[in-house]
């Protein structure tokens, strides 16, 4: 059975000494009682907890799957899921950072994606099912109505019922202009919703007593297009009585038509859901669903980004130490374990090269997307409206990134990984092929990586004139000014503001490039865009790992030769990073820059 152990020390470098995250924090009335040991306990018990009850069933659970009974149109999750659904909510988890009024603790975002990169580790098939239910939440708590809130958000927030959304259709994925689902006004005040839905995560099991379906539809008189999508509650069993009161009633007219055999996550149930009759209700205004279903989507986006990382450290903890065990070969610059037959394969040098390719895209990606959360928090929660608009606008620059350019990496260094154990790597005893098999879904739901490139180079760039990046862009030649040569820091830190300021006006140069020629051909946006996305998503780890070889080499400055091991190798991994990954942002560019007439200029029938 694969090994994991929560990164905890990383956890805390990240939260404490990179992002400063308490002082931040403390300055919102919501968290002005925090402190470091309350953050530190729970990522603590988090870990323990995905250690304990989901890494043991991850495996299994991927064997057995789910399974769907026709007959009665159950889903069964895998054995012991549902016993570590139980314990989750027991132990109160569901509700981390939950709005107390409705039964949560009310902690910050940070804590949430902390976990959530814990499960994703351990098992990201069960942790969908709650993680799901959160973005349900949010998007009831921002667009409900009160009695809505009142009804639906404490079930959610203990856990008691889970949720889902319902967006894709047999004929329409991305482009939800052309779903067909249809919601008739009743005289209640209820709608009757029509139609299926395919590829809904969580969209049936046995863990929990309801299942709250966010489902979009078309109302008789809506228009074309995605101008005319509504956003509706469904549940699988109607609500019995009002607010937290509520008991579960009559069966609702949705069910699941059947299950998907997929080539990964087995042991979350993907759904073909049908809709017959089902009894709704609108959440917001009507055709403006779309809108609504956003901050959940964004949300899943994040989420799915996370689940790039936890699946690139717990491939990375395997493949170490497989890589130390292991016994294969000789070293070439001579025997290294002359007691045994052969030398651990750690010492080759493309062995390293693999591991560190995953390490440093972990460690990168965790003290971006543990900024990411801090900025949800300050965009919902600080008192000064500046602030919170600022965090905004990097929260839609980074949206994209943080869940193409994660699950991009996520998935290659699953892959990495399980070379790292040769011939074992490929069969499923080590459970490395299920990494690389569960991760690969993560490049594709919640907007495939090419629609969330296009997102970032068309609406979050081009389209505001650049003005999120340059806001981004001025964070990082703050840093720049501070750090580089001639400030104190005798040229130690020269390594990695070199690059990065120069990758930053390459950045800008190449926008205004592409800029112009898509306002002579739009086509060129798309043809230019997955490179984009990969050029910025440098230039963010790239910001985030100077800024951890800075901490590095202050704690080296400071303790000499009792300095702790964990900084020494920080910045050997910063090292690497930006000697051996940087470096794809000047093949990237070049191809970016190569047009869009490569890519168009041979006819459909020729392919």
């Amino acid at each position: 059975m694969p090994i994991y152990k929560a990164p905890l020390r990383d956890q805390q470098f990240v939260m404490h000494e990179v992002l400063g995250a308490v002082e931040l924090l403390k300055a919102l009335p919501r968290y002005a009682e925090l402190d470091a040991d309350t953050m530190n306990q729970v990522v603590e018990q988090a870990g323990k907890f995905c250690e304990e009850l989901l890494l043991p069933v991850n495996q299994s659970g991927d064997a057995e799957g789910c399974t769907y009974e026709a007959s009665t149109r159950v889903v069964k999750t895998p054995r012991g899921f549902k016993q570590a659904y139980e314990a989750f909510c027991a132990a109160g988890w569901p509700g981390l950072a939950g709005e107390t009024e409705y039964g949560g603790q009310g902690l910050p975002h940070l804590l949430q994606i902390a976990f959530y990169e814990m499960q994703y580790s351990t098992n990201q098939a069960w942790a969908m099912y709650p993680g799901l239910t959160i973005g349900a939440s949010e998007c009831l708590l921002l667009h409900g109505v009160e009695e809505q809130k009142n009804l639906y958000l404490p079930k959610l927030t203990s856990g008691q019922w889970t949720g889902t959304m319902c967006l894709t259709e047999p004929q329409c994925g991305t482009d939800l202009g052309m779903l067909r689902t249809k919601a008739d006004p009743q005289s209640d005040g209820s709608y009757r919703l029509t139609g299926q839905k395919i590829f809904i995560s969580s969209g049936e099991h046995d863990m929990a007593e309801n299942i709250v379906h966010l489902v979009l539809a078309r109302l008789p008189d809506a228009p074309q297009g995605t101008k005319g999508i509504s956003l509706f509650i469904v549940p699988k069993f109607l609500p019995d009585g009002a607010g937290a009161d509520a008991k579960v009633g009559a069966r609702n007219g949705l069910y699941c038509g059947g299950i998907e055999h997929k080539m990964g996550i087995h042991g979350n149930a993907t759904c073909q859901m049908v809709l017959d009759q089902a009894i709704g209700w609108l959440i917001g205004q009507p055709n403006k669903g779309l809108n609504a279903m956003f901050t959940m989507m964004n949300g899943a986006r994040l989420g799915v980004g996370v689940q790039g990382l936890g699946l690139t450290e717990v491939a990375y903890q395997n493949a170490a130490a497989y890589a130390k065990d292991r016994i294969q070969g000789r070293s070439l610059s001579g025997v290294k374990a002359p007691s045994q037959p052969a030398d651990p394969i750690i010492v080759h040098a493309d062995v390293r090269r693999m591991l560190l390719t995953a390490r440093a895209y972990a460690e990168g990606g965790r003290a971006f997307a543990y900024w990411v959360a801090l900025l949800a928090d300050l965009q919902f929660h600080h008192p000064d409206e500046q602030q919170r608009k600022h965090a905004a606008d990097m929260m839609a620059l980074m949206t994209p990134i943080v869940k193409a350019f994660m699950t991009d990496n996520g998935f290659s260094c699953a892959s990495e990984c399980l070379g790292v154990f040769g011939g074992h790597g490929y069969i499923r005893e080590w459970g490395m092929e299920q990494f690389v098999r569960d991760a690969r879904i993560n490049m594709i739901y919640e907007g495939t990586n090419t629609i969330q490139s296009l997102d970032l180079l068309g609406r979050k760039v081009l389209m505001d004139n650049g003005a999120r990046l340059k806001a981004f862009g001025k964070m990082v030649a703050q840093f720049i000014e501070e750090n580089g040569t001639g400030t104190g820091n005798s040229g130690e830190m020269s390594e990695f503001i070199t690059p990065l300021a120069e990758l930053g006006d390459s950045i800008t140069k190449l926008t205004t490039d592409i800029g112009m020629k898509a306002f002579a051909n739009q086509d060129e946006a798309g043809g230019a865009a997955v490179d984009y996305l990969r050029i910025v998503g440098h230039l963010v780890y790239a910001y985030f790992w100077a800024r951890m070889a800075r901490v590095a080499l202050a704690h080296i400055a400071a303790d000499g030769d009792n300095v702790e091991q964990f900084y020494r190798d920080k910045l050997a991994v910063a090292r690497f990073y930006f000697a051996r990954l940087l470096p794809e942002t000047a093949s990237r560019i070049q191809s970016a820059r190569s047009g869009v007439k490569n890519l168009m200029e041979m006819p459909a029938e020729s392919f």
